[in-house]
C-alpha cells in the first residue's frame, strides 16, 4: 500500500522483497556509523516486523522508500513512537535511513517533507521530533532543511545506550505544526 509519493520516491508499506536489501543497508558500517553497531539479518528482520506492528497499531510507521524511476528499494522514511522514556516523550519521531549510495541527493529531505506534511495534515500531530548524535551532520542537515529547530536544553543521554558510550549523547530537534 502506497502511503505517499514525491517527485522521486514512493513511500509505502513493506514487502517481503524489502527484507534482504534492508538487511544489507543495516549491515553497512557507513549507514550505521552513528548507531551502536550494524544489525544482523535477524535483527533487521525483527525491525521490519516491529515497523509493521506499528503501522497496524498506530496507522503510521517507517515507510519503505523506493525510487519512482525503477522501484529500487533505498531504505525507510517515516514516523515512529520512540520506545523509551525521556523528558520529551511521549512523542512522534520523524526519521530516515537510506542506502549510502543515495546520500547527498536530497532524497531524505524530499521524503521527510511529505511525511511531515501528512503528520500534520492527516494525523493532526502538533509536533514531531527527531534526534541523533551530535556528530551526525548529514541527518542534522535534513532536520534543519525540514525547518526543525534545536534547543540545547533538550539534548539528552539516550537511555538505551550505556553510560560512557561515545554515542550516548543526543541532540533533539522539534518541528511544530504550521
Amino acid at each position: 500500500m502506497v502511503v505517499a509519493k514525491t517527485e522521486r520516491l514512493i513511500l509505502r508499506r513493506w514487502r517481503a522483497s524489502d527484507r534482504q536489501p534492508f538487511a544489507r543497508i543495516n549491515a553497512d558500517p557507513r549507514v550505521m556509523e552513528f548507531f551502536p553497531r550494524p544489525l544482523s539479518p535477524k535483527e533487521s528482520n525483527l525491525l521490519v516486523d516491529q515497523i509493521e506492528v506499528d503501522f497496524e497499531q498506530h496507522g503510521f510507521g517507517l515507510c519503505a522508500a523506493e525510487l519512482r524511476q525503477d522501484n529500487f528499494f533505498v531504505g525507510f522514511i517515516g514516523l515512529a513512537i520512540p520506545g523509551f522514556s525521556s523528558h520529551f516523550t511521549p512523542c512522534v519521531e520523524i526519521g530516515w535511513r537510506l542506502s549510502a549510495a543515495c546520500w547527498g541527493q536530497g532524497l531524505a529531505t524530499e521524503g521527510a517533507r511529505e511525511i511531515a506534511r501528512q503528520a500534520f495534515d492527516v494525523h493532526l500531530f502538533r509536533e514531531l521530533v527527531s534526534f541523533t548524535v551530535p556528530a551526525n551532520v548529514r541527518s542534522r542537515r535534513v532536520m534543519e532543511k525540514l525547518g526543525m529547530t534545536r534547543n540545547t536544553a533538550d539534548d539528552f543521554d539516550h537511555p538505551r545506550i550505556p553510560e560512557g558510550h561515545p554515542l550516548r549523547r543526543h541532540v533533539l530537534y522539534r518541528l511544530k505544526r504550521p
